[in-house]
């Protein structure tokens, strides 16, 4: 996560919420919450009125629907008032049995509160804002047929002298950052949609499908809003932080798209929150907010006891890119995704963190095994190596150093043949082990040797110093979506 200024950025897209169709909306991107808003005509001086017609203001009463219902009868309601006397008009061709109704609109439309003037101007504006008619532009007609000439004329509206009604932008949705996600793929499928995106904050609402001009645009946005999440992500694991010991720190914290075990293909991928911990990866459904949420995380996993890889492309099992696996102690493969390379290389470079100082600081790892039907035990110790011993008097047997390991191979299933090399005849030596836990242990195995070899790898050694503070507690590592780095070499 980036240590970096927040991104701020303003710009006109196209919104699609739900059903609806598109409309333009306005977007602004500051460092905490991204303000999602649309265009309405306000009253900007005098007493303005919010009624959608009637004659207490002295406006018609404007009928924007009609439901056809049983039997071909198309039919309206209206609400009458007592001290309310009013004609109405009936439009042409509607039947004999017609009932008039007036029902509140959900948001009252801009045309329906913009008073005319008897020449069909607005009233007109100090500001010269330029807004015309939303009632002339739409050329809204009560009684409207093709061969009716009955309309609803301007002259019909009063003069309201005083009023000034302008167009402007109005916050339609706020969508705070913090643990917010960022999605470009239609919800569960691996189907990217193009040009447009939806930000869906920590409650699960959403800001809808914003649709960018270009790809360029596009992704512009996307960065600008992940590189605030992340800022606003290390800010808070900085606090959580305060309260947890130096071996229970967080490094990580974000979403991901899980690939569903038995997927459907309407259902493929669903949203996890995954955060590295101390000695463990946790897997929850929604960002853990108070101490005792950590306890109720639904899986949990030692980092150096599981295998993360980044896939390539040809590794890849549909459309989704930037996608990593986890093999889990028992062998089981977890397939995730992310939206960004970026958001990639965070993790990435926060699980070889993470891994290289659980090693650091347990130094070793004892597993039981059977060697020629004895009970043995296997240690891998970060600085003597391999030492097997004897189970019942842990008399040694044999050691040997990581650097002496020439190969070694697996059943799948339980058995490990490790082929050291001799350092006084140079000649290969096979040990065959058995375990009961045989991913557990390849995959210690594993970590032992990246951290080493990332001992050794001076880029390593200098972001990790980056990513801690003077008093030795490790911190969020520094990896923005707006900077290019380059990957960790140790990651084989």
């Amino acid at each position: 996560f980036g240590d970096t200024t927040a991104c701020t950025k303003t710009g006109v897209y196209l919104l699609q919420d739900g059903n609806e169709e598109p409309f333009n909306i306005r977007l602004h991107l500051a460092k905490d919450i991204l303000t999602i808003q649309e265009q309405d005509v306000i009253c900007v001086s005098g007493e303005p009125f919010y009624s959608s017609g009637g004659a207490e203001h002295k406006i018609p009463v404007v009928i924007s629907k009609i439901s056809k219902e049983q039997k071909g009868k198309l039919f309206f309601y209206i609400v009458n008032s007592p001290n309310f006397p009013f004609q109405v008009q009936v439009l042409r061709n509607a039947g004999e049995d017609v009932t008039l109704t007036v029902s509140f609109l959900k948001k009252t439309p801009a045309f329906l509160k913009l008073p005319l003037y008897e020449d069909c101007t607005c009233v007109p504006s100090d500001q010269s804002s330029g807004t015309s008619s939303p009632l002339c532009d739409s050329g809204l007609h009560l009684n409207y047929h093709p061969n009716n000439t009955d309309t609803l004329s301007c002259s019909s509206w009063p003069t309201s002298p005083g009023l000034r009604w302008e167009k402007r932008w109005v916050d339609l949705r706020l969508i705070p950052l913090l643990h917010s996600r960022l999605s470009q793929h239609v919800p569960g499928s691996d189907v990217c949609r193009k040009n447009a995106f939806q930000v869906i904050a920590v409650d699960g609402v959403g800001s809808g499908v914003i649709t960018c001009p270009t790809d360029e645009d596009c992704l512009d946005w996307l960065q600008a809003i992940a590189t605030n999440i992340s800022a606003l992500t290390k800010h808070n694991v900085k606090k959580i932080n305060r309260n947890f010991p130096v071996n229970q720190q967080i490094i990580y914290m974000g979403w991901v798209d899980e690939k569903e075990q038995d997927s459907v293909q309407d259902r493929m991928y669903s949203s996890q929150f995954l955060a590295l911990r101390g000695s463990s990866l946790f897997k929850f459904s929604a960002p853990p907010v108070t101490t005792w949420d950590w306890t109720r995380a639904e899986k949990s996993y030692t980092v150096y006891e599981i295998m993360c890889k980044v896939l390539k492309d040809s590794d890849l099992l549909d459309k989704r890119k930037h996608c990593f696996s986890v093999q889990t102690e028992c062998g089981e493969d977890m397939f995730f995704s992310v939206e960004l390379e970026c958001e990639l290389l965070i993790w990435e470079k926060a699980f070889q963190m993470v891994t290289f100082l659980e090693v650091e600081r347990i130094q070793c790892k004892t597993y039981a095994c059977i060697m020629e039907s004895h009970l043995m035990g296997l240690t891998v110790d970060f600085s003597m190596g391999f030492v097997c011993f004897d189970a019942a008097s842990k008399a040694v047997l044999w050691r040997y150093k990581f650097s002496q390991l020439k190969g070694s191979s697996d059943d799948g299933k339980s058995k490990i043949k490790f082929l050291f090399q001799n350092q006084d005849n140079k000649a290969i030596e096979a040990k065959e082990l058995e375990f009961s836990n045989l991913f557990a242990v390849l995959h210690c195995i594993h970590a032992f040797f990246a951290a080493k070899v990332a001992c050794l790898d001076p880029m390593f050694l200098e972001s990790q110093g980056a990513a801690t503070t003077a008093g030795g507690v490790p911190t969020l590592t520094s990896v923005s979506c707006n900077t290019q780095t380059s990957k960790i070499k140790y990651s084989t």
